[in-house]
């Protein structure tokens, strides 16, 4: 079964947040749906190794910010890649953020907000299918909203192994699979001799120098 198929499914860049208790926990989702127009209610697909559907699981309530193409890489590998049971993603020390309704949001570079009460969990194997009535909107900025396609093809990011979307990639030949590299901080992985880039060359997520990338 070829499952590139897969690849033509249309998904964005969300950031979702949660509280732990007291404590702001998240993750970056690309699967968010409207399913209904009147008392508006929406789905997300969630990993259930994830802290954050952990968290959401005791509390009952999210939020959602819509990610635009102008974010701060560093979200996405921040929220994206770092496990919440290890640190504080919501620390506001490497990029803005925000509360709206008790909950935590990225301050900047989001096209709207949302907030949702969780209605019904549905299980999907090693996701979780999460029903939400929403609650509460805020309008945000105009830049363009991000699609998983522009994260992919114009920001060269990765599906982080917890995605719905993640596929494991099969090198083509043992010399190619000797040339990849993985960044130790987000887990980008770069494809090639990454040796030969420039000495100013920094990973297209999270902005950190080649010496960060070390051999898979």
């Amino acid at each position: 079964m070829d499952l590139s198929v897969l690849h033509k499914l249309t998904y964005g860049m969300y950031a979702v947040g949660t509280l732990d208790g007291i404590r702001p926990a998240g993750c970056i989702v690309n699967t968010v749906i409207q399913v209904t127009s009147d008392n508006p209610v929406i789905a997300v697909s969630m990993n259930k190794n994830n802290f954050t559907y952990e968290a959401i699981k005791k509390s009952g309530r999210f939020s959602i910010s819509i990610l635009s193409e102008a974010v701060e890489r560093n979200v996405i590998a921040e929220l994206g890649f770092a496990c919440g049971r290890k640190m504080d993603k919501f620390c506001g020390k490497n990029f803005a953020c925000g509360v709206l309704d008790g909950l935590p949001i990225v301050k900047e570079h989001a096209c709207g907000y949302m907030v949702c009460d969780v209605i019904a969990m549905h299980d999907a194997e090693t996701h979780c299918v999460i029903m939400a009535r929403l609650t509460k909107t805020l309008g945000g900025t105009d830049e363009p909203p991000m699609t998983y396609e522009y994260y992919h093809n114009v920001i060269k990011g990765k599906a982080p192994k917890n995605a719905p979307t993640y596929q494991v990639e099969v090198p083509k030949s043992e010399k190619q699979a000797q040339l990849r590299y993985i960044c130790e901080v987000c887990g980008y992985i770069y494809e090639g001799d990454i040796t030969k880039e420039a000495d100013d060359y920094v990973c297209p997520v999270c902005k950190q120098p080649k010496s960060r990338f070390k051999r898979m």
